[in-house]
C-alpha cells in the first residue's frame, strides 16, 4: 500500500510561484498515493517561474472559495517571490493556512512559502527554516530560524530552496502519512 493512499493534499499557489517547488513535491506526493489539488485565488491558469523568468502555466483545480482545510489531509506552500507575497495579503488564503494548524494537520512550506505562515500567525514558538532573507521576519514573528536542509516542528516541514527538495519531499510525505500531530487540535 502506498504511504499516502486515500490522502488529499492541497497545494496553495498563485502567479509567481517557483515552478520546481510545486512540480517536484506534486510528483513525489502523487507517486506516494495521494490525490493532489492545486488551489488558488482565481480559477483558470497560474504562472510558474524559474527564478525571475516565466516558466509554465498550470491549471487551477479549485479556488479558495470552493475549499476548506477540512477537505484535505495536508498542505504544501511552494515559494517564489510573488506567490507568497500575493497570498499573504488575501484573507481567504491566510485563513485557509491557519485552519490547517488549528486542525493539527501537517503543512510543508519551502523557500519564501513561510511568509504566508507568518501572516497566518502560526510561527510563534516554532523552529523553521526558509530562504535566508526571511530569517528576520520569522524571528520577529516569534519563531526560531535555523539554516538546515529541512526542519520538522510538530508537523510543519520547512526547507530553504530548490536544492533541498529531496529532503523536503521525503519529510513532507512522512508527515502527511503520519497525519494529525500531538499537541495540536484533533
Amino acid at each position: 500500500m502506498s504511504p499516502l493512499s486515500g490522502k488529499r493534499i492541497a497545494f496553495l499557489a498563485t502567479d509567481g510561484f517557483e515552478q520546481v517547488e510545486l512540480t517536484r513535491p506534486w510528483d513525489e506526493i502523487k507517486k506516494a498515493g495521494a490525490k493532489v489539488e492545486l488551489v488558488s485565488l482565481k480559477s483558470g491558469k497560474i504562472q510558474g517561474m524559474h527564478h525571475d523568468e516565466k516558466a509554465d502555466s498550470f491549471t487551477v483545480d479549485k479556488t479558495l472559495s470552493d475549499v476548506a482545510a477540512g477537505d484535505y489531509d495536508g498542505l504544501v506552500l511552494p515559494g517564489g517571490l510573488g506567490n507568497p507575497d500575493a497570498l499573504r495579503v488575501e484573507e481567504s488564503a491566510v485563513s485557509f493556512v491557519r485552519d490547517f494548524f488549528d486542525q493539527g494537520k501537517p503543512v510543508a512550506a519551502i523557500c519564501h512559502g513561510p511568509w504566508t505562515l507568518i501572516e497566518a500567525g502560526v510561527v510563534d514558538g516554532r523552529t523553521l527554516t526558509s530562504w535566508p532573507s526571511l530569517k528576520t521576519d520569522i524571528t520577529n514573528a516569534g519563531g526560531q530560524w535555523v539554516d538546515e536542509e529541512v526542519h520538522v516542528d510538530q508537523g510543519l516541514v520547512t526547507s530553504r530552496k530548490p536544492d533541498d527538495l529531496d529532503a523536503f519531499c521525503a519529510k513532507a510525505i512522512e508527515e502527511f502519512a503520519e497525519g494529525l500531530h500531538k499537541g495540536q487540535a484533533a
